[in-house]
């Protein structure tokens, strides 16, 4: 086992890095380079003008036999910007500064070339002189524990990237990049390594979307042919695209309840009818034009105008004579009744269960019938042979 101690800004975020890399076996957040006694977190802030403080690090314990120090320094120097002095992104002060601390000749020999090597690839690709301070380890102080493991015990969505996108030859990115549908689109902006919270939504909220919207997903670098205003530095960050330029960016983890609010706006409009359905569980007017389209479709299922999950089939689709969409039962699971006694009335709601939108209501109906009566302009329909599957 071999270790070695790098500082690259907030060491939430650089832990998070390194604890995913194969072969490293285990990594604690610290501080390192100062020259007062016992620094605590506190000291670092109080300090951050003072070329005396410490900076943010990590001490990496890594086995030899599967890792290389040249593989994790290359590493390093990839993972943030070693050309800003004392900060990273946002984070300004000496405790952010960027540093290599080795623990043996051989990694100060690499270290050392590697910087020489790397400069020349920033100075190619238009950045400036490397900052980083390079020196032998003395005294690593672990952090407070509530600083361990932090970006796993708080997923409020936070992963910094602070990363130039410039490669070492034997690891250069992708020139590809993708392009502009056309029209609106949804873009999930993910790191290039392992981020938690970028998993976290996709298992949250992208993996069950089935929506007529287009979403994927891209890294930063993959994004030069849009107009984006947002800072791509966290990830997740997601963005809400038309004709490839930016309407709304949210930067972090997005819970299904916000994404699906969101995207009511930019797909249906805030001040559109749907909307107000949808989010201020209004009522369109009896016998609208949607639901005169939608009460003569041919074979197929309704589905939820924003997640894209089939609520209602055609089968159980009847004319009640309301002038609103009358089905005797919802598709099993997909839709939630509550209780609602607004208006002086009793009635029982209709809520999708995946993105949580008002659909309308649901009454007793000839004898043990009931009747699901739904606003039309909060669904689409699709014939039955283009179902997804």
């Amino acid at each position: 086992m071999a270790e070695i101690v790098f500082a690259a800004g907030c060491f939430w975020g650089v832990e998070k890095h390194f604890e995913h890399v194969n072969g490293v076996i285990d990594v604690k957040s610290g501080y390192v380079g100062g020259s007062y006694a016992n620094p605590t977190y506190e000291d670092l802030l109080k300090n951050k003008n003072s070329k005396d403080n410490y900076t943010e690090a990590v001490d990496v314990k890594f086995d030899t036999t599967k890792i290389s120090a040249n593989e994790l320094i290359k590493d390093f120097w990839q993972l943030h910007d070693p050309t800003q002095k004392n900060r990273q992104g946002n984070d300004l002060g000496t405790n952010y500064r960027s540093a290599i601390y080795y623990t043996n000749e051989e990694q100060h020999k690499i270290a050392l070339q590697t910087e020489d090597e790397y400069q020349k690839l920033l100075t190619k690709a238009g950045f400036g002189q490397i900052t980083t301070e390079i020196k032998p380890l003395k005294k690593f102080y672990e952090a407070e524990a509530y600083h361990q493991d932090y970006l796993k015990n708080h997923p409020f969505g936070y992963c910094p990237n602070h990363s130039t996108g410039v490669k070492f030859k034997d690891q250069t990115l992708s020139k590809d990049v993708i392009a502009p549908l056309g029209g609106k689109e949804i873009i999930v902006v993910v790191a290039e390594g392992y981020c938690p919270y970028c998993e976290k939504f996709k298992k949250d909220v992208t993996a069950s979307y089935k929506g007529s919207m287009p979403l994927r997903q891209a890294t930063p670098k993959e994004l030069s042919k849009f107009n984006i205003k947002s800072d791509l530095y966290a990830t997740p960050t997601i963005l809400f695209i038309q004709d490839g330029k930016e309407v709304i960016g949210h930067k972090g983890y997005m819970d299904k309840e916000e994404f699906y609010k969101t995207l009511g706006a930019f797909k249906l409009g805030k001040d559109s009818e749907a909307y107000n359905v949808a989010f201020n569980k209004s009522t369109e007017s009896s016998f609208c034009k949607q639901y005169d389209i939608f009460n003569h479709t041919p074979d197929g299922v309704f589905v939820d105008k924003l997640s894209g999950e089939i609520l209602f089939d055609t089968r159980d689709r009847f004319n009640s004579g309301t002038g609103w969409l009358s089905f005797y039962k919802a598709v099993d699971g997909t839709v939630i009744e509550k209780e609602d006694n607004s208006y002086g009335m009793h009635r029982v709601e209709i809520i999708a269960k995946k993105s949580g939108i008002h659909l309308g209501h649901v009454f007793p109906y000839a004898g043990n019938k009931r009747r699901f009566c739904l606003n039309a302009t909060v669904l689409e329909f699709v014939p039955r042979d283009k179902i997804k599957k």
